[in-house]
């Protein structure tokens, strides 16, 4: 009997040391409010490429193709940022990005780029920032989430690791994916990214 008492009290005590370290890290924060004038179902649909732990409390802008400025949509509370690029100059019909706040101007200079429809004038304009030293590093390290394709149905996810400068010599990885692993892709320049097997 005195062993069984012990047993449900240990239980008891277990049960409830769980619920009040429980309650100390509470609920996970609301979503921060929307700004004014944006909508619900565009912060949804530009969260669909973050990550479930990181969405709750990203941040999320809209762009303005004709110049590349943004409206803050929502004012997230981490260093995520999303937006929707479907059908914008240059993107795919269902287009949305997440990455780190610190990338988002780096972030309108692809776009704009991405706009230029000849190849040839988009590579000179690439070239030209690349080697001006004004096209924008992004943060070492930050991940861009991807989810991409004609239709939402049909996306499939992409994301790369950016570690703008770095070489295969620097990281001691491969400059090409030949080796199955992962690889240094626009090795030296600051659109270096990670690359991994199927992406």
């Amino acid at each position: 009997m005195k062993r069984s008492l012990l047993y449900v009290l240990s239980v008891v005590t277990i049960s409830a040391s769980a619920l009040l370290a429980q309650g100390q890290r509470g609920a996970p924060a609301p979503p921060p409010p929307l700004e004014p004038g944006a909508s619900q179902a565009e912060v949804d649909k530009a969260l669909l490429a973050a990550p479930a732990q990181l969405r709750n409390q990203a941040t999320v802008i809209k762009w303005n193709p004709s110049d590349w400025s943004y409206t803050t949509l929502r004012k997230g509370t981490n260093t995520m940022a999303c937006w929707d690029k479907s059908g914008l100059p240059g993107q795919q019909a269902f287009s949305v990005e997440c990455t780190h706040t610190g990338n988002i101007d780096r972030a309108a200079q692809d776009m704009k780029l991405q706009a230029i429809t000849d190849p040839m004038a988009r590579q000179a304009a690439t070239d030209e920032l690349e080697k001006s030293g004004a096209w924008k590093k992004p943060v070492f390290g930050s991940v861009w989430y991807h989810l991409m394709g004609q239709d939402q149905a049909t996306a499939r996810t992409h994301f790369t690791i950016a570690v703008p400068g770095a070489t295969g010599a620097t990281m001691g990885l491969p400059e090409n994916g030949r080796g199955g692993g992962v690889w240094v892709m626009d090795a030296g320049k600051s659109s270096a990214h990670l690359m991994t097997p199927g992406e």
